[in-house]
């Protein structure tokens, strides 16, 4: 029995949902062993080295058709600068976010950049639509009752840390739309991947926090899984996926990496999530999906 192109772009979507959330876990575990920066180098480093296999034929198929090769690779240089140094400063503060949170609130946290695209766009210039205004809304006051204990009005660090990214991730969602049209996506991945491995571990070595071999040894599954799982396969599989998912599916099984992450936190971890961060959890997942759904749910194409 033949399998659907929707199918299997919905299978390949969910998939890269599970390791992106999955992910938030190994990266909590890491931090028994590794420093923030050390893991996200070498994560980041592992992941690119894993696209390169597929992407250098690529490469090397695009510059020989091209008839300005050095526009090319000044324009993949540019790219892979812009795109990793926004990952590479989004998944820091992520990263050092988590030494005071849990998976599961960061894992929600993180996905507020959703409804931070279109406010930050329209600081720019664009108009924003009502659905992302009530998304927007909506996802505020669920990270009030996720992180904000009954009665205060103040984040605690590692929320404020992961708010943070949540920003920086949506920089790069902006950048991307700038530059994919431009680029050939695996070519994007894997620059992006080996310029943020790249600041990472340079970064590491500045500091002078390199684990020694023991603690790699340790730290071996959170590095392969964070690495090759989340970056190499979760990337692929998105692009694969996004290819012929419907908008609406696709915006949805996305979203659900956010679940997996409180899912996985409480198996795995054994984090507990009260009524109150339920809530804020549940409020932030509907804003999200009515920001990212409206044009849909009003009747635009």
């Amino acid at each position: 029995m033949s399998v659907s192109k929707s199918t299997r772009a919905n299978l390949a979507l969910s998939m890269a949902a599970f390791f992106w959330g999955t992910t938030f876990i190994v990266q909590r575990q890491a931090m028994e062993h590794l420093t923030p920066l050390a893991f996200g180098g070498l994560r980041f480093t592992l992941g690119a080295l894993a696209l390169l296999p597929l992407a250098l034929p690529r490469a090397a198929r695009l510059l020989a058709a091209d008839p300005a090769p050095g526009r090319l690779l000044r324009l993949w240089l540019l790219g892979g600068l812009v795109s990793g140094g926004f990952i590479f400063i989004g998944i820091s503060f992520q990263q050092y976010g988590l030494l005071w949170t849990t998976a599961g609130k960061a894992g929600f946290i993180t996905s507020l950049y959703v409804v931070l695209v279109p406010l930050i766009m329209h600081l720019t210039g664009h108009r924003i639509m009502l659905g992302e205004a009530l998304g927007a809304a909506l996802a505020v006051v669920g990270l009030y009752f996720l992180s904000f204990a009954a009665g205060l009005f103040s984040l605690s660090r590692g929320d404020a840390l992961v708010l943070m990214g949540a920003f920086i991730w949506a920089g790069h969602v902006i950048s991307l739309g700038w530059l994919s049209p431009k680029m050939d996506s695996i070519l994007l991945g894997t620059s992006q991947a080996l310029v943020c491995g790249c600041l990472g571990l340079l970064a590491t070595t500045f500091s002078g926090q390199w684990p020694g071999p023991e603690l790699l040894r340790q730290a071996w599954l959170p590095i392969v899984w964070g690495g090759f799982f989340s970056v190499t396969l979760g990337f692929t599989l998105q692009v694969i996926g996004q290819k012929d998912a419907a908008p609406a599916p696709a915006a949805i099984i996305l979203q659900m990496e956010a679940v997996v992450a409180v899912v996985a936190g409480r198996l795995f971890l054994n984090e507990v999530m009260t009524g109150r961060m339920l809530l804020g959890a549940a409020l932030m997942l509907a804003g999200m999906l009515l920001s990212q759904l409206w044009p849909i749910l009003a009747g635009k194409k």
